[in-house]
């Protein structure tokens, strides 16, 4: 039997950004199961990689500074990083500047900045798909990020069972090919993560694994609502609810009104 979906309620912030909150149908073992989700639709907001590789800086910022720094509604983590904290663990160009070089084994792009109309502004691509490459995203978009997959197209739980379970950062695409800012505090495997995400009526086709454990952070500052939200637990690392403190985090993707 398919699972019923849920109706989401979403708030407004700006045109074009909506705000939903909602609690997971199973529980975590901590914390209060919250899942917050940035919808952003690209036809009025722009993506912005912003990374200490960019700016020569030797530390990062946390998500709310990266905004301050380049005039950015949201921010996200932009990705998992090397021991040398700062370069990323896939591949990365932005607008035809690339700052990792590495295709590795992660097998979801997320690609804006299209260079030529007719494309969506947005989208989120599987490596494995057939007549997808990294060669043809970029004949196609000026700007990639490669990050671990969490969602196949057209939304398909790729994750086994584990024991593993994080505080988790994600993007997501939805149905209308709307970014989605994806943000749990309470520990979750990803498999389970997935499957709430799935169930949730945020009409999710496609996600990729941005950042868990202490280092994931959302923050936006939009219409009259402001929310600095970072992650704490993580297996193996930081096995508990009691970090209060956003982590400079060396990259961030952010958006930034077209309208302004």
């Amino acid at each position: 039997m398919v699972p019923a979906v849920a109706a989401v309620e979403w708030q407004t912030l700006e045109p074009g950004m909506h705000l939903a909150e909602f609690a997971a149908s199973k529980p975590s073992s901590s914390g209060d199961s919250r899942i917050t989700v940035l919808r952003i639709d690209p036809k009025l907001w722009e993506l912005e990689y912003a990374s200490i590789n960019r700016t020569g800086e030797a530390l990062g910022r946390t998500a709310r500074e990266w905004c301050g720094k380049y005039k950015l509604t949201a921010a996200i983590n932009a990705g998992m990083f090397a021991a040398d904290f700062k370069t990323h663990l896939g591949y990365v160009r932005f607008r035809d500047k690339v700052y990792s070089s590495r295709v590795n084994s992660y097998q979801s792009v997320a690609a804006f900045d299209p260079k030529r109309k007719g494309l969506p502004a947005f989208r989120i691509f599987d490596l494995d798909a057939p007549g997808v490459s990294m060669k043809s995203i970029l004949k196609d978009y000026s700007s990639a990020v490669q990050n671990l997959r969490l969602i196949r197209r057209p939304g398909a739980n790729v994750w086994g069972k584990q024991e593993k379970k994080w505080s988790e950062a994600a993007l997501g695409e939805d149905k209308e090919g709307r970014i989605l800012f994806i943000f749990c505090r309470s520990p979750f495997s990803m498999r389970d993560l997935n499957r709430e995400l799935l169930e949730s009526g945020i009409d999710l086709v496609a996600a990729q694994h941005l950042e868990g454990g202490p280092e994931t952070q959302l923050y936006f500052r939009a219409g009259k609502v402001e929310q600095e939200l970072i992650g704490s637990f993580e297996t193996f690392f930081k096995e508990d609810d009691a970090n209060n403190i956003p982590w400079p985090i060396p990259s961030v993707l952010g958006v930034r009104s077209k309208r302004r």
